[in-house]
């Protein structure tokens, strides 16, 4: 992938600059068109993008689809235009990284590029600063989050569940493995103990990498341990990179299906119900 010139010059973290990027494509083999599903009145995608602006100066959706581009501007989003044979999220990112970058009109340079998933509408401001605060340390590379497993969830549907990555990370808080099997293993215990034995987190999908970083990562082959999690992460591990781990207790709802939706629905129904009780 052609290179766009980030610099890598690491400014005051008082003064770093950050641009939120929200990679989204129509297709999608469990819910095609996903981005442009109606959620009580507003497109996910556009749920996504106002809750990143609460948290961030400059946001921008990335497509390689018309319909999601013409979706964005008419909800006054900002939106550019990707190639639609990306490898992944991350790539997209890039690519739209270099375009804002190139633009004259946009005049936007980032140290820190926060890719954001085009399907997480109740995605948290807090979340984004918990991300951003990450980069306080000045030797970050890239940076996600993680939240605890309530020690009260269910096993079978939480902790056993292969389409909820885990992550396991240092005393500094850097990541050391990911996977979607269960790690650690709990030696000793019944597995049915195993959430009340030990502290496990879950990862959460949403990541920064410093803009020098970004674009180094996007060259990087892909690794023997990445093909068999499926987990891209795993592939900058593999190359030495560093990921610092910040925690959440934000729950959050991601939509990969059209049931997943119809949760999101009633988990807005329930959120105003709540609030029209306290008068809010």
């Amino acid at each position: 992938m052609r290179a766009c010139g980030s610099k890598g010059i690491l400014r005051n973290v008082t003064n770093m600059n950050y641009i939120g990027i929200i990679p989204a494509r129509y297709a999608s083999t469990r819910f095609p068109g996903k981005p442009l599903a109606d959620l009580m009145g507003k497109l996910v995608i556009q749920r996504v993008y106002e809750q990143a602006l609460q948290a961030l100066d400059s946001v921008y959706v990335a497509t390689d689809d018309p319909r999601i581009e013409q979706a964005v501007l008419r909800f006054g989003g900002k939106v550019i235009m990707t190639s639609p044979h990306h490898r992944s999220g991350t790539d997209r990112c890039y690519e739209a990284y270099c375009a804002i970058r190139n633009d004259r009109k946009a005049h936007a340079d980032a140290d820190v590029v926060i890719n954001i998933q085009g399907d997480e509408p109740f995605i948290h401001p807090e979340q984004l600063r918990t991300l951003k605060a990450c980069f306080d340390e000045p030797g970050t590379e890239i940076a996600t989050l993680a939240k605890a497993f309530d020690p009260a969830g269910d096993f079978e549907q939480t902790l056993f569940n292969p389409n909820t990555p885990k992550v396991v990370f240092n005393r500094r808080h850097e990541a050391l493995y990911f996977s979607r099997s269960i790690v650690p293993y709990v030696r000793g215990k019944h597995f049915s103990e195993w959430l009340t034995s030990h502290t496990f987190y879950k990862h959460i999908g949403l990541y920064g990498y410093r803009a020098s970083v970004l674009e180094e990562i996007t060259r990087l082959p892909q690794s023997s341990l990445e093909l068999a999690e499926s987990l891209e992460q795993l592939r900058w591990l593999e190359h030495g990179y560093t990921i610092r781990v910040g925690l959440t207790e934000v729950e959050t709802i991601g939509i990969d299906t059209p049931e997943d939706l119809a949760k999101a629905v009633e988990f807005l129904r329930r959120q105003e119900a709540s609030h029209g009780a306290m008068g809010v």
